[in-house]
C-alpha cells in the first residue's frame, strides 16, 4: 500500500480536506477522493476524518493508495436494454428483480456482470465491484440509469448528482388516495435501527431526504405519482411515500402484506436527465413503464368505470 504525507501550509487552513487533496494530489477526482476518506483510508494527525474536516495549522495528512483489488467478477451475456450509447457513457433501462452491482455472496446476474460483457471499459472510481456505476436504483425498482465508460464521464455525472442537477423522476403507485395534487417531503432518512436491512424517517444518525410529488393519476384506493428526487438517499421514496401514510403497492419492505409481490414494487425510475459529460449537450429520456405495471393500471381504470 503506497502512502503520501502532507503537511497543511497557511493557504490550507480553514478549507475542506476533499478540496485540498483533490489540488495536491496529482490524476486523483474529487469523487475519488472522497471514496479513499469514505473508506477510512485518509486520516490527520493518526484520526479518521470526513470529507468535510475543516484542515487546521500543523496538520498532517496521510493518504494510504490501497493496491488494486482482484475480481471474480466475470461478462455475462445477459441482454441489456440500451437506450442510449456512446464512447462515454451508456443509459440503460433495467428491468424489475436484476440487481445493479455485486455486493456479499452475489457475483452473476447483475447489470454489472452484463456490462462488464458489452463493454470493453467502464469507470474504475466506484471500485471493481461497481464499475461504471454512478448511481443505482434498487433490485426491484425497473428504469433508466445511466453507466460511465470512463473516469472523466464518471466524474461529470457524479458532480452533476451531487449539485442536484441531475432529472430524476419516478412513477410510483401507492396506496390510498392523495386529497392534494402536489407534496413535498422533507425528512431525514438514516438506518432502522430494530431492522438493519430498513431505512426509516429519522433524527438519528441520519441524512437529508427531500422528495416532491405530484398526482397523475387517481383509482378506486390507490395513487399514480409522478416522485422528483432532490437526494438520492438508500429506498428514498419508498420509504418517504410509507412515512406519509401511502407506501408503494408490491414494495417487500415497506409495502403492506396483502400485496401481490409477484412482478416486484410498483416503482419505475422513468425520466432521467442530464449534462453529456464531453459534448454539454442536454440529455433527456423518457421511459415506457413495464408491461406489469401498466396492466395493473389499466385493471385499476376498469375498477373505476
Amino acid at each position: 500500500m503506497e502512502t503520501i504525507k502532507i503537511e497543511c501550509i497557511e493557504e490550507y487552513v480553514g478549507q475542506r480536506i476533499d478540496k485540498i487533496l483533490v489540488k495536491v494530489m496529482d490524476g486523483y477526482s474529487r469523487t475519488q477522493v472522497q471514496l479513499l476518506i469514505q473508506n477510512k483510508h485518509i486520516e490527520v494527525n493518526g484520526k479518521i476524518v470526513k470529507a468535510s474536516y475543516k484542515l487546521e495549522e500543523n496538520d498532517v495528512i496521510i493518504v494510504h493508495i490501497p493496491e488494486p483489488e482482484n475480481t471474480d467478477i466475470v461478462a455475462e451475456d445477459i441482454p441489456l436494454d440500451i437506450v442510449y450509447e456512446d464512447s462515454d457513457m451508456i443509459v440503460v433501462l433495467k428491468p424489475t428483480g436484476m440487481i445493479v452491482h455485486p455486493s456479499a455472496g452475489i457475483y452473476q446476474g447483475t447489470l454489472v456482470n452484463a456490462l462488464l460483457y458489452h463493454c470493453q471499459d467502464l469507470s474504475g472510481i466506484n471500485g471493481v465491484n461497481r464499475p461504471g456505476i454512478v448511481h443505482r436504483i434498487d433490485k426491484e425498482t425497473s428504469g433508466l440509469l445511466m453507466v460511465a465508460k470512463n473516469d472523466m464521464a464518471h466524474q461529470s455525472l457524479s458532480e452533476q448528482l451531487q449539485e442536484h442537477t441531475v432529472i430524476r423522476r419516478y412513477y410510483a403507485l401507492v396506496h390510498g388516495l392523495i386529497p392534494h395534487e402536489f407534496g413535498r417531503i422533507e425528512a431525514p432518512i438514516g438506518r432502522d435501527i430494530k431492522d438493519r436491512q430498513k431505512m426509516c424517517c429519522t433524527d438519528k444518525n441520519a441524512k437529508e431526504a427531500i422528495t416532491n410529488f405530484k398526482v397523475i393519476e387517481r383509482f378506486k384506493d390507490m395513487t399514480l405519482v409522478e416522485c422528483r428526487l432532490e437526494t438520492g438517499r438508500t429506498h428514498q421514496i419508498r420509504v418517504h411515500m410509507q412515512y406519509i401514510g401511502h407506501p408503494v403497492y408490491g414494495d417487500p419492505q415497506y409495502g403492506l402484506r396483502r400485496d401481490d409481490t409477484t412482478y416486484g414494487q410498483y416503482l419505475h425510475a422513468k425520466i432521467l436527465g442530464f449534462v453529456h459529460p464531453r459534448t454539454k449537450e442536454e440529455m433527456y429520456f423518457d421511459s415506457e413503464l413495464p408491461e406489469f405495471f401498466e396492466k395493473k393500471l389499466e385493471e385499476l381504470r376498469e375498477e373505476m368505470k
